[in-house]
Order: structure tokens, then C-alpha cells, then sequence
């Protein structure tokens, strides 16, 4: 009986009832959890970048480099919220005297960082 390509490279297989099944494990790091952003990136490159999301698959890179992706943007993202808050004096005192003004400022603040983080490091080749 000729071996099969999984066999060749040195993979088993396990016989369950009359089937032979290839004994295959993930490796430890992609089964870490994304977050917000590595999913995201993670669907651009299936959508858009199918050739590059399947190379780095095959190369056992993806996971690795969306888990990057999402430290990165998680902390840039911090880091932009927290400039603009300064620079537009955004503060608990006017957090206390005016909750929906407060409100509408961060609201307009997290949307610029997200939409500066999406075209930096998300959304980019």
C-alpha cells in the first residue's frame, strides 16, 4: 500500500471503526483567544488577502501574527483615547457636570481611535 502525503511527513493515523484518521493537533498557540481586533483582522485577511490568510496558515504563522496584531491594536488604541482625552480636556470634573456632553465626546473619541487603529494596522496589507 503507497503512503499518503500525511504519512510521508512523518504524521500517524488512528483507525476508528473501518476509518483511518490523521492524528492531528493544534499547536499551543492558536489556542490562545483573539480579541476584538485580532478577529478582525483575521476576517479582512479571509476576505481580501485569501492568498496571504492561506499561506500563513499553511505556515503556521497566522495565529501568531493575529495575536500580535491585537496586542498592538489594543494598546494604540489605549494610548490614541487617552492623547485625545488630554488634548480635548476631557475630564471626570466635566464627567460629573455634564454626563451627556461627557458621553458624546467619548463616544466621538473612541470612534476616531477605532477608525484610526482600523486604517493603521487593521486594514493594511
Amino acid at each position: 500500500m503507497n503512503k499518503s502525503s500525511l504519512e510521508q511527513n512523518g504524521s500517524t493515523y488512528r483507525t476508528v471503526v473501518d476509518y483511518r484518521i490523521p492524528n492531528i493537533k493544534l499547536s499551543a498557540e492558536s489556542s490562545n483567544p483573539l480579541g476584538i481586533w485580532g478577529l478582525k483582522r483575521k476576517d479582512y485577511l479571509m476576505k481580501h488577502k485569501r492568498v496571504q490568510f492561506n499561506i500563513m496558515l499553511m505556515n503556521g504563522t497566522l495565529w501568531t501574527h493575529l495575536a500580535e496584531i491585537d496586542e498592538q491594536a489594543s494598546a494604540m488604541f489605549s494610548q490614541l483615547e487617552e492623547q485625545m482625552k488630554v488634548n480635548e480636556d476631557i475630564t471626570e470634573k466635566l464627567k460629573a457636570d455634564g454626563q451627556m456632553e461627557w458621553i458624546a465626546r467619548m463616544n466621538n473619541i473612541e470612534e476616531r481611535a477605532r477608525e484610526d487603529v482600523n486604517h493603521e494596522l487593521i486594514f493594511t496589507a
